[in-house]
């Protein structure tokens, strides 16, 4: 398992699949965490990420994003712990999954622990296909179906990892 302190303010990419444990130590301390995983052929891809809010007015949001397609597996598993004496603590989890075949499997299951008063936690998740009136679009506009499905992708993929361009 990979540990990471956060003091102050952190980025944390997420680039392979593994165990991360994330503890925000000091007041004030803030972590951005941002993961995108890729599972095709037969890739069997687990991401086992635990948030751990040791100190009050800590702040973390996480996304976790991945495709699933072929046979290939992905697994998200996040857990946030609001540890007691932690007051005026905000977290944010969230895992998405698009699915590409009919033979590709995935799980997201977010958790949360929360030992102390006056917070904020939540999480969202969700698994989907890319939904036909989407392809359906991009076609009728003259794309094939895989360059519409790799726009889909990368859009679905981009907006939380690509800086603005200027």
């Amino acid at each position: 398992m990979k540990i990471i302190e956060v003091i102050d303010h952190q980025v944390i990419s997420l680039t392979e699949p593994g165990e991360y444990q994330i503890n925000l130590t000091q007041p004030g301390a803030h972590a951005e965490v941002h993961g995108r995983f890729l599972a095709d052929q037969q890739a069997n891809l687990t991401v086992k990420l635990l948030i751990v809010h040791q100190s009050p007015h800590t702040s973390a949001h996480t996304v976790l994003r991945g495709v699933a397609k072929d046979k290939g597996q992905l697994h998200f598993f996040g857990h946030i712990t609001i540890e007691e004496n932690c007051p005026d603590t905000q977290s944010f989890l969230e895992e998405r999954i698009l699915l590409l075949s009919d033979t590709a499997q995935a799980e997201a299951v977010p958790e949360l622990e929360i030992k102390s008063d006056d917070v904020k936690c939540s999480h969202a998740a969700s698994i989907s296909h890319i939904p036909a009136e989407q392809l359906f679009y991009l076609e009728s506009r003259g794309l094939t179906e895989t360059a519409a499905e790799k726009i889909i992708i990368t859009g679905f993929l981009a907006p939380f990892f690509e800086s603005p361009k200027s």
